[in-house]
């Protein structure tokens, strides 16, 4: 009979703590802190997606193929099963306590040649014209071949095979 008894409360004790559990409610979107706003606690920077300049674009120009665009730009963010001709470049960048930046590019192809371009930063001929040419000067320095094991070994007895 005792047994009876302390199962029962046992029981319904469990079932008290697991209705109260359940009524605790979350909310739906995340609870931030007030301590985050602070402008000392440190927030890093977060870039998602392709990074995509002015340079970039101003080299964009109706009836390129699909790998050139891709060559210049990167994979697109999104492709769209049912529009294979509509290529989605997202950028978004937050920095810090700064609100974040986003900028979308779209392109648009018939038969794998660019037809349109939409988005935040357009094509222009006169800004491309207006930027000075860089010139990428690399130095290479001089290649000194290192010798194999069978050459230093070589070496080391005497017989130089250079010479």
């Amino acid at each position: 009979m005792r047994k009876i008894l302390t199962f029962s409360i046992l029981g319904s004790l469990l079932i008290i703590v697991a209705s109260g559990c359940s009524r605790d409610k979350r909310p739906d979107e995340y609870r931030s802190s007030m301590l985050e706003n602070l402008p000392f606690v440190y927030k890093m920077t977060v870039q998602q997606g392709n990074i995509i300049t002015e340079e970039m674009i101003d080299q964009l120009q109706p009836g390129m193929t699909r790998r050139q665009v891709q060559y210049l730009l990167g994979t697109p963010l999104l492709t769209d099963f049912f529009h294979n001709d509509r290529w989605d470049y997202t950028y978004t960048i937050k920095r810090g306590h700064q609100p974040m930046e986003i900028r979308y590019l779209t392109l648009y192809f018939a038969e794998d040649s660019l037809v349109r371009i939409e988005g935040d930063i357009k094509p222009d001929p006169a800004r491309a014209e207006s930027r000075e040419p860089r010139e990428i000067l690399v130095k290479v320095p001089d290649h000194e071949g290192r010798k194999g094991l069978v050459e230093r070994g070589l070496k080391a007895v005497g017989l130089d095979p250079e010479e």
